[in-house]
């Protein structure tokens, strides 16, 4: 909820022009730009919703904005940061700048959103890069995700990094770098970015919601949220806090479960809504992330509780492009969790 009480919607990242830490990660891609030998691709990692994307945006605001890395104004600043009042800010906050290209998952014939980005979408970037630019002649393409490439799309890609036009940058976002293409990560420079200090969220979720970042609730949601705003935000609306507290009562049951306990929660979760069910995807990932850094399970308990969260992955993912009942998910997915705590 805002200040006002009203139903927020969290900004797109192409229109969010402030980023919460990350300060390092932002003052390399401003190095390496005023340095003249800027990389020519920057792969962007780091878990969901710590504000990659954002950053992403943010570089190729002010490299539209600032074509020139000798100028006066590039070489003394202190961010990336642009007034959001300035004609770039407003073009790619409106999708209208025409030297950017952001390739992502779009919606499909049947009006579902993509399980992949189209190869045919990859394709584009061959003629984007090659027609001309405009005043400033800096081409810009940002790919969010990169691990949403199918194979097609992957090699559509590494044709465009192989060979790079001039003055041409590629901003790849990925949230699993390990699973991109040894040959894609090879010809990027690697930006890896830590999941945000708990602050650093409250303060993020505090100017989304034009609230205090001392407020109890967005204090608690910051504690749980594992470094992302996005999960964060996600927590203050609804009854994400209270799914949450469902999904964490049955982890802790574990490798015991509670019929009774998973009908009520595939309740919770029931509906087309899509929050509810990232909710409980969320919970029981920050859970089994939490598990598996501490590093005092067995090899071969981690490298279950590794597949159990690919599987998890998968099963969520389909449950919400094919709007797939919910509750024998939650059925599913736990019956794997005890299996996996069994050893």
């Amino acid at each position: 909820m805002t200040a006002d009480g009203d139903e927020f919607e969290m900004p797109p990242p192409r229109a969010t022009p402030r980023l919460f830490g990350h300060a390092e990660a932002e003052r390399a891609l401003l190095d390496g730009y005023r340095s003249g030998r800027m990389p020519h691709a920057w792969l962007i990692c780091g878990p969901r919703g710590i504000g990659k994307a954002t950053l992403a945006y943010r570089a190729a605001r002010f490299v539209l904005a600032h074509p020139d890395a000798a100028a006066p104004a590039v070489q003394a600043a202190s961010s990336l940061a642009i007034d959001p009042d300035h004609a770039v800010a407003r073009r790619v906050a409106a999708q209208g700048q025409n030297d950017l290209l952001v390739l992502e998952r779009t919606v499909g014939d049947r009006g579902k959103l993509r399980q992949d980005i189209a190869a045919d979408d990859v394709r584009r970037s061959v003629g984007f890069f090659g027609s001309s630019a405009g005043a400033g002649g800096w081409r810009i393409a940002i790919v969010d995700s990169v691990d949403e490439l199918n194979a097609a799309g992957a090699n559509a890609l590494l044709k465009i990094l192989e060979e790079p036009p001039e003055r041409a940058l590629l901003l790849l976002v990925s949230h699993a770098p390990g699973r991109i293409l040894a040959t894609i990560r090879s010809r990027c420079r690697v930006l890896n970015l830590r999941p945000l200090a708990p602050a650093d969220v409250a303060r993020a979720a505090a100017h989304v919601l034009e609230r205090e970042p001392t407020d109890a609730e967005i204090v608690e949601a910051a504690e749980l949220a594992e470094g992302s705003v996005a999960r964060a935000l996600g927590m203050l609306q609804g009854d994400v806090l209270a799914i949450r507290d469902q999904v964490i009562a049955l982890l802790d049951r574990l490798p015991d479960t509670d019929p009774e306990a998973l009908h009520a929660l595939g309740d919770s979760i029931a509906g087309t809504d899509p929050q509810p069910l990232e909710a409980f995807r969320d919970s029981i990932e920050g859970w089994l992330s939490a598990r598996l850094r501490k590093g005092t399970l067995a090899p071969s308990q981690m490298d279950r509780l590794a597949e159990t969260w690919q599987q998890i992955g998968r099963a969520t993912a389909e449950a919400e492009i094919f709007n797939l009942d919910r509750k024998p998910l939650v059925f599913s997915i736990f019956g794997h969790l005890a299996d996996a705590a069994r050893g």
